[in-house]
């Protein structure tokens, strides 16, 4: 577990990240999933998600802490969490994939067909009791922005409420992870560390392609279901 309370370059677990994490843990509570709630919750209340980032962010948590701009995407407010409880001790990962079917319950949480830009970062924290616990602060703050096309909902909206109590300890299984690697290096070498590796990745000449232009990197994903 020691992997996984250890900083990274775009998840450091000192300075505003630490003094950030002690202001929200409760003082009385050892309990890793206690103190992991309550991150779980500042993040749902105090972030929004950013339809203007592109993809899924690149997670950078200390600035968000430092600008005061708490907005962004899935690997900007799962990093958070995770960098979070890395600082309070507690093991914690994003773990990165696709949604590859609708979901049962959200219109905004699933995608079928066409899956090439529905990659979505996911995190977990460890407690030694249960394993690996899933958690997801970024897809309650999805529900809030995209649930509706014309409106942002309120956080006590039913829904919203739903996915809250929903994604702290479960996640809805239509989607697919690839793995937990953040600021990584592919072999052979890439040209500069990955924040995370979820989109593919090339190379020419020129330098890397931009992942997240599908069209002129010229892939695409879909999913369907096979009814057996």
């Amino acid at each position: 577990m020691e992997l996984y309370t250890q900083p990274t370059s775009h998840i450091p677990t000192d300075g505003i990240v630490r003094a950030t994490a002690t202001r929200i843990l409760p003082m009385t509570s050892n309990n890793p999933i206690d103190r992991s709630r309550a991150i779980y919750e500042w993040i749902v209340e105090n972030t929004y998600r950013d339809r203007k980032v592109i993809g899924c962010g690149t997670g950078d948590i200390r600035f968000m802490l430092e600008s005061g701009n708490l907005g962004g995407k899935c690997a900007d407010l799962n990093a958070l969490f995770v960098g979070l409880a890395r600082s309070a001790g507690i093991p914690a990962r994003d773990v990165y994939g696709v949604r590859v079917a609708d979901s049962a319950t959200w219109k905004s949480l699933g995608k079928s067909g066409d899956i090439t830009k529905a990659q979505h970062c996911r995190a977990e924290f460890y407690d030694a009791r249960f394993g690996w616990i899933p958690v997801d602060p970024a897809d309650v703050r999805k529900v809030v922005l995209e649930e509706e096309k014309d409106r942002l909902l309120p956080l006590d909206d039913p829904r919203v409420n739903l996915a809250r109590k929903t994604l702290f300890g479960a996640w809805e299984m239509n989607w697919m992870g690839f793995n937990t690697a953040g600021d990584t290096r592919l072999a052979p070498e890439t040209n500069k560390a990955l924040g995370h590796f979820m989109y593919p990745y090339a190379e020419t000449a020129k330098g890397a392609l931009d992942y997240y232009d599908a069209q002129n990197f010229q892939y695409r994903m879909s999913s369907r279901e096979i009814q057996s």
